[in-house]
């Protein structure tokens, strides 16, 4: 998908409008107006306002998947460097999200006041991520470094809905425990708790 300058120019304009205002309250002419543009150069480049949402949406989730699939597996390795491994995804992941926060707030917040473009569009978003783990679950598995006895997709699945679940009361929940930590120590407790459950620790120590 080629992006020109003004493409680029008005999706940078309406990323935070709608991640501040809402999809309702932010208007076309709210948009051009901050990108110094006129109107008619909106519609140039995009049909609606629907249709640019669904272009951030779709820019985010490139680099979404950019970053998650950089911890596919290329060799076997032992306990402590998948630990090692997931830490670094976790963290680029985390870091990701806090430089990238409305996108993050378009994803988490928008699908509930939209149309049914937009809200597929998210819905997509999340499960093309869950796919994406469950690759890289499904490799580490076939090199024997993690066991087969569930299905990589239930795996997924139950590691996207931690991931995500403390992503948005990290970034969305000033009340949280969770906000004051750093991308670096959300890491470390995410992968402690993928590998080794409550305890935090391999059952070997305890």
């Amino acid at each position: 998908m080629i992006i020109t300058d003004n493409n680029r120019l008005l999706m940078d304009a309406a990323l935070p409008l709608f991640a501040q205002n809402g999809f309702h309250k932010t208007k076309v002419s709210d948009i051009v107006k901050k990108a110094g543009v006129a109107q008619g150069t909106f519609y140039w480049h995009f049909k609606n306002k629907e249709a640019i949402v669904v272009r951030l949406l779709e820019d985010g989730e490139r680099n979404l998947l950019d970053v998650i699939h950089s911890g596919y597996r290329k060799q076997v390795g032992s306990l402590t460097d998948m630990v090692a491994s997931s830490e670094q995804l976790m963290f680029s992941l985390f870091t990701y999200a806090k430089t990238n926060c409305d996108y993050m707030q378009l994803l988490f917040k928008t699908g509930q006041d939209t149309d049914k473009q937009i809200r597929t569009q998210i819905k997509g978003t999340f499960v093309a991520i869950e796919a994406a783990f469950a690759s890289n679950i499904a490799r580490a598995q076939e090199l024997h470094m993690l066991s087969t006895r569930y299905a990589s997709q239930t795996l997924a699945a139950m590691l996207s809905s931690l991931v995500f679940g403390m992503l948005e009361r990290w970034l969305f929940r000033p009340e949280s425990d969770l906000s004051e930590m750093t991308p670096n120590e959300l890491a470390k407790v995410i992968v402690s708790f993928e590998f080794f459950g409550l305890q935090g620790l391999p059952l070997s120590q305890s």
